[in-house]
């Protein structure tokens, strides 16, 4: 018999609130953290251009990372817009990117002036398919922007092959990709630069906050210190300002706490992935349901736990899916960065940027005048349908997960169409999947959304 939904008048499944990466129940706060604030407090050095413990978190995360540069800043966009300071791209110069992300991503690469082209995603894990790569490259291209999203890595062996053959620089976004593996590499030392989020979301937090690492600097004509900093050069005993730059520094409270994170890493990133590999098990005999891809030889972290649903397994579409979930008290949300890629907001479709110029994507600099189209990215559209997203943290015990598990076999089996299914696929016991045969049956059925 047919279980009553919440959402029809039964009886949620969750009834207690889960933990949250919005207050401390989803996050590893405690006293380590309160005392470094306090420190900074009593000492009574707020600011980065007089104290230490913005340097000490620089130098600790670049010695974890592997690097052998690292500039701490406000946030990840910030991280992203360093980045991309430090490229200096000319007006109208063209980077290439994922449309499956934030939209820090994108800001960042307007706000240098220049033009996002967005690259269509591999539906396996939703990141940039390098396959789709060359036929975007110009005589404009800058760079590469990978994005992991998810916590899941990009395939960076051929984005890195196009790059270097094409003298492309590549900026990694690591925003949701904490201490993420491809084939044994941490993402971010991979590519040329590797953007960090500290927001309060991301595997460790400062509250807001980034992190910019690097093996290379002084390129470009400028080094990545002075890219955050109004190009200040501070061992001048006079002001100098060599090129144009934003101001965002880190504070020494964000600081002290980053560097009480750090010893959580560990700890944090084998609880998300327990916890995650528990729920992929508890939902492998749902046939409708998609769990997420990994790459062979890659280890996901976790930033969200995604699943894809086969849309033609169901009675309803996915904005009643998630909205069933939901009144069974398990937070997520139908798509991301929501049910259209970024392209089709309306900042960048209608090109809301410099007051009414349309700058830059109709600007005189552009190589021609560029318009984000319904179509321009087919498997991402699809993507951001047939996505359901869960909010994931380190907090998340057995018991939460087999409650979140529930939750979604209830709503699955009271919309799930009858018919025969090709089965449940199979990942190992490290979450990855097959490359070939089994990436091809991952996005079988998925067409009809």
């Amino acid at each position: 018999m047919r279980e009553q939904l919440a959402i029809e008048g039964g009886k949620p499944v969750i009834t207690d609130a889960l933990p949250t990466i919005k207050n401390a129940s989803g996050r590893l706060f405690g006293q380590e953290e309160k005392q470094a604030v306090l420190e900074v407090m009593e000492e009574g050095i707020l600011c980065y251009t007089y104290g230490q413990r913005v340097r000490r978190f620089e130098r600790e995360f670049a010695g974890l990372m592997g690097a052998n540069h690292a500039v701490a800043v406000s946030s990840g966009t910030a991280a992203l817009h360093t980045a991309m300071v430090y490229l200096n791209p000319d007006p109208g110069d063209e980077i290439l990117v994922p449309p499956i992300t934030d939209m820090g991503t994108v800001i960042a690469i307007l706000l240098q002036q220049a033009v996002p082209v967005f690259v269509d995603i591999d539906p396996l894990n939703q990141n940039m398919d390098p396959a789709e790569i060359e036929q975007h490259i110009s005589s404009r291209t800058k760079a590469i922007l990978p994005v992991h999203i998810y916590g899941s890595p990009a395939d960076m062996d051929p984005i890195m092959e196009i790059a270097r053959k094409r003298d492309l620089f590549v900026i990694e976004d690591c925003a949701q990709a904490h201490l993420t593996k491809y084939k044994g590499r941490l993402v971010g030392t991979i590519g040329d630069m590797g953007c960090f989020s500290f927001q309060q979301s991301k595997h460790i937090t400062t509250g807001d906050g980034g992190m910019v690492i690097s093996n290379r600097d002084s390129e470009f004509g400028r080094e990545l210190r002075l890219c955050f900093d109004k190009g200040w050069p501070r061992h001048k005993h006079v002001r100098d300002h060599y090129f144009l730059a934003p101001n965002y520094h880190m504070t020494e409270l964000q600081a002290a706490v980053g560097i009480a994170q750090l010893a959580k890493y560990p700890a944090c990133i084998e609880r998300r992935r327990e916890s995650a590999f528990l729920l992929r098990d508890l939902l492998a005999e749902e046939d409708a349901i998609r769990p997420p891809g990994t790459l062979p030889d890659c280890e996901e972290t976790y930033f969200h736990y995604c699943f894809t649903f086969d849309r033609s397994r169901m009675l309803v579409d996915g904005e009643q899916i998630v909205a069933s979930l939901n009144a069974e008290g398990l937070e997520c949300e139908l798509g991301y960065p929501g049910t259209v890629p970024l392209y089709m907001y309306p900042m960048i479709r209608d090109k809301k940027t410099y007051g009414s110029s349309g700058w830059p994507f109709d600007s005189p600099a552009a190589r021609r005048i560029w318009s984000y189209d319904e179509g321009l990215c087919p498997e991402a559209e699809k993507a951001c349908r047939r996505t359901v997203v869960l909010p994931w943290n380190e907090g998340l015990t057995e018991e939460h997960v087999n409650l979140i598990a529930a939750a979604i076999r209830k709503v699955f089996s009271a919309y799930k169409a009858a018919g025969d299914a090709d089965g449940p696929l199979v990942a190992d016991a490290a979450g990855c999947w097959p490359a070939a045969d089994q990436r091809k049956r991952h996005t079988e059925g998925l067409e009809n959304v």
